[in-house]
């Protein structure tokens, strides 16, 4: 599979079908200085992946390093099935969509506006198609009546939503999340994370880096621990968070749960 596959329920609702996504011994470097070190993990199709550990421990480069915003120093990123390390960098993002904990929308523009700007310049559609798309985006994250308001006009939880519709308007085959609530005030949390396992349910691929223990043990298929670059522990939830087998994980764990 080479795009994200969509099709739409009798109810309306988009349902995804996204692409495997394999590390193979991926190691990423900030001059000599390795931060994740051959780190190999597979992401079947249509299930999250939760990746935690305490802050420095990799988690955001290794992200990074996944759609070549950080390109690696040695592995593989294979993404349905085929390695994608020698294509172009913004033909990989266009099929690796990522959230940020920072919004980055543009102030001066619509939430439609923001939402539509990369399928008409980036992509080539017509105006009034990806116009078309960002409605439908932004009616799929709960916005469809704050499509013409400025970033300023929304509150932090509906700007994240805003950047969440303009990853999905790409058609991702895989979303990466970088700790996507981590700059929201604590009662808009509830309402992006509603939205993520609700991406989730219907097929999308993702990768979440997250502090948000409860979420990670409800959504996840997969829960990833990381630790100074290495991944130390990786399981169901159950395996992780019930039966945790290394000491470094089960401190963590006693420090955050």
């Amino acid at each position: 599979m080479s795009r994200t596959d969509t099709r739409t329920t009798a109810a309306g609702e988009v349902v995804y079908e996204g692409s495997s996504l394999e590390l193979q011994d991926l190691t990423l470097a900030y001059g000599d200085v390795e931060v994740v070190r051959n780190v190999s993990l597979t992401v079947a199709p249509g299930t999250t992946t939760c990746v935690i550990g305490p802050s420095g421990s990799g988690k955001s480069t290794l992200l990074r390093g996944i759609n070549r915003l950080h390109e690696p120093k040695s592995g593989d990123v294979c993404l349905a099935g085929r390695s994608v390390l020698n294509d172009k960098p913004d033909d990989l993002r266009l099929r690796i969509g990522m959230v940020f904990q920072h919004f980055n929308l543009f102030p001066d523009h619509t939430a439609l506006e923001n939402v539509a700007l990369a399928p008409w310049r980036v992509k080539g559609q017509s105006k009034s198609a990806a116009h078309g798309l960002a409605e439908d985006r932004l009616r799929e994250v709960g916005l469809g009546e704050r499509m013409d308001h400025r970033p300023r006009d929304l509150s932090g939880g509906q700007q994240q939503r805003v950047a969440i519709a303009r990853a999905l308007a790409m058609h991702p085959e895989v979303m990466l999340f970088d700790e996507a609530t981590s700059s929201l005030d604590p009662e808009l949390v509830k309402g992006v994370l509603r939205l993520m396992a609700e991406l989730c349910e219907r097929g999308m691929t993702m990768v979440v880096v997250t502090h948000e223990m409860g979420f990670a043990r409800k959504v996840a298929d997969q829960v990833v621990f990381m630790d100074e670059g290495e991944v130390v522990e990786a399981g169901t939830p159950e395996q992780i968070f019930d039966d945790p087998q290394s000491d470094r994980l089960q401190t963590f764990l006693s420090e955050v749960l």
